[in-house]
Order: C-alpha cells, then sequence, then structure tokens
C-alpha cells in the first residue's frame, strides 16, 4: 500500500482508504432518508480487519451515519489499534436540536459526541460536512472560529471541507482555510479534479489535498446492476429513487463499461482497479475512500491497491466516458 499526506500536513494515509457511511444503515435525518441497508456488524469487522493487514489506515465517518452508528461501531471493532490510525469525521448533517447544525454550540457539542463515540482524545481530520451556513452564510464566521479554537484546544488536529458545488469551494476555501477538501470524484464526474477546473486551482493554489468519496459510483463502474432488473432499496436508504439506478440511465453506461472490459478484464476487481486508479493518477488526490459492507467489498477494493495506470489508460478512460 502506497501513502500520501493530507495537505501540507505531516499525516499519511493510504491510497485507497475506506468511507464508512454504509456502517450507519437505514438512517433519516428531518424525514429524509440519508443512510443504506442495514449492516452486520460481524461482516463489517472482517472486512475491517482485512483492510488494516493490508494497510489501509484511514477511516472516514460522520456524526450523520446512523447518527452516531457508524462512529461507535468503527471504534468498537477497532479497540485499541484505532490509536495508530487516521479517523476523520465531520459536522453539519445532523442538526439535533439546534436551529442549524452548524450552530457553534452545536458544533462543539457534535465534536465532543464524537471523540466519545470513537472512543479518541482527538480527532483527526473534521471536516465541515457541506457549504449550507445559513441564509447569508450568518453561521459561517462563528463556525470557523470554534472549529479553530477546538484545533488550538487539541480536540482535532486537521480542519477539512467537504461540499458539493464549485461555487461553495470557492467561497470556503478562502474563509476556512482547510487543509483537505472533500466531493464525490468518479470517472464519469471528475469536475472538481480536472485539470483548469476552479477547485483544481484551489487545490493547487492552497496546496491542499481532495479526498474522494463515491469513487466507484455507489457501484455503477463496477457494472453489477442489470439494466433490466434495476436494484430496489428499502425506506431510509438515500439511493431509492435516485435516477442513475433506473433501467434508462444503466443501459447508457452499460456500453462504456463493456470498453473498459475488452481493455482492462471484466472481473469486478478489473473494474475496481480502473475506477480507482484513475482517481488516483491524478496528482491532487490524497485518497480514494469507496464504502464497504463486507470483506469480500474490501478485497475487491484493494485488489488494485499497487496496479497504477499508465498515461495511456488514463487518456483512454477519460475519452471513454466523455463521449
Amino acid at each position: 500500500m502506497k501513502y500520501r499526506k493530507l495537505g501540507q500536513s505531516g499525516v499519511e494515509v493510504s491510497e485507497i482508504s475506506l468511507g464508512c457511511w454504509t456502517l450507519g444503515g437505514l438512517n433519516w435525518v428531518n424525514g429524509s432518508p440519508n443512510g443504506w441497508a442495514n449492516v452486520d456488524a460481524s461482516e463489517v469487522k472482517r472486512a475491517v480487519d482485512y483492510a488494516l493487514e493490508q494497510g489501509v489506515n484511514h477511516f472516514d465517518n460522520a456524526d450523520v451515519y446512523g447518527n452516531g452508528r457508524a462512529e461507535r461501531m468503527l471504534s468498537e471493532i477497532l479497540g485499541n489499534r484505532a490509536k495508530k490510525l487516521v479517523l476523520a469525521t465531520k459536522v453539519g448533517w445532523f442538526p439535533g436540536t439546534a436551529a442549524h447544525a452548524y450552530e457553534p454550540a452545536h458544533i462543539r457539542h457534535q465534536c465532543e459526541q464524537s471523540l466519545i463515540n470513537l472512543q479518541r482524545d482527538v480527532i483527526d481530520l473534521y471536516y465541515f460536512h457541506h457549504g449550507d451556513f445559513g441564509p447569508e452564510d450568518r453561521y459561517l464566521d462563528d463556525a470557523v472560529a470554534v472549529m479553530r479554537q477546538l484545533k488550538k484546544e487539541g480536540k482535532i488536529r486537521l480542519i477539512g471541507q467537504s461540499a458539493y458545488s464549485n461555487a461553495d469551494f470557492e467561497k470556503l476555501a478562502p474563509k476556512v482555510k482547510p487543509d483537505v477538501l472533500q466531493s464525490w470524484a468518479h470517472i464519469m464526474d471528475d469536475q472538481f479534479i480536472r485539470a483548469g477546473a476552479p477547485v483544481r486551482r484551489l487545490l493547487d493554489e492552497r496546496k491542499m489535498s481532495f479526498v474522494a468519496f463515491s469513487p466507484l459510483n455507489q457501484g455503477i463502474l463496477l457494472g453489477k446492476f442489470d439494466p433490466k432488473n434495476p436494484p430496489r432499496f428499502e425506506e431510509g436508504d438515500h439511493r431509492k429513487g435516485d435516477k442513475r439506478f433506473t433501467t434508462e440511465f444503466l443501459l447508457g453506461v452499460q456500453p462504456k463499461i463493456e470498453k473498459l472490459k475488452s481493455r482492462f478484464g471484466s472481473d469486478v476487481r478489473d473494474l475496481a482497479r480502473v475506477a480507482l486508479q484513475y482517481l488516483l493518477a491524478n496528482p491532487v488526490v490524497c485518497c480514494v475512500i469507496p464504502g464497504f459492507r463486507n470483506r469480500n467489498q474490501v478485497e475487491i477494493n484493494l485488489s488494485g491497491k499497487d496496479k497504477p495506470l499508465s498515461a495511456e489508460d488514463v487518456k483512454f478512460i477519460g475519452e471513454t466516458f466523455a463521449a
């Protein structure tokens, strides 16, 4: 396993790390579904144990994943091994009883609760989970101030900013001054990290790192879903109603997946390697954080960890999905 630094810090994380959203299971926040199908804790333990054996040292979590469930499950599995790992979590989607999740008192409370959930004295990387700081950014200045105070107190090491638009990243990076930016990135949509993109310029100018979630586009890039029989999801699973899991969308992707298979191999491990290494070929990406439910999925994600793509391969992939 190779490792890369988070921003300009001395903290190094495995190129292929793991996202823990799935660990939270079915979940709702203020009536809206934001979870995944429930997981088997024993399967998750087998997956985490294997990941550690293979050199994974970074796990990405959030207070809203199962409203604390994912943080607690991970810490129980890791036990004392957590001391040597890089644990990230986020604040912002779970408001609790606050009027807004970025109220300073709520941020402090959630930081303390995440420390309890993770059984940690310090959070290695603490993110603002999104870019909505209220009407006219009314909570922004105070939220940044409390985050910096938490860092000064030694409760967090590094500050991260997760967001979902170029506009939010451009607005927030100069004010938050994060070490790390996080958002989605995958072969089908690498808008934030491609050369010349606004966020890419920010990353280069400020010497920040990018953490890529959803690098497999929630499994679509593995060709695992049958367009003739698209998956169905339970209430409380955020994928229910997502257009990416419709027959029309999956049929549109299928020819491109076949082109990848013809060049790189048709096994799911071949496709996982292509998807993850395509992102890791980008110099601003410090790591990818695919999700997982069991050991088999982690084995698939890590199977190509030491098999980078050539420049010609990267070009071929980009051209295939640009068509």
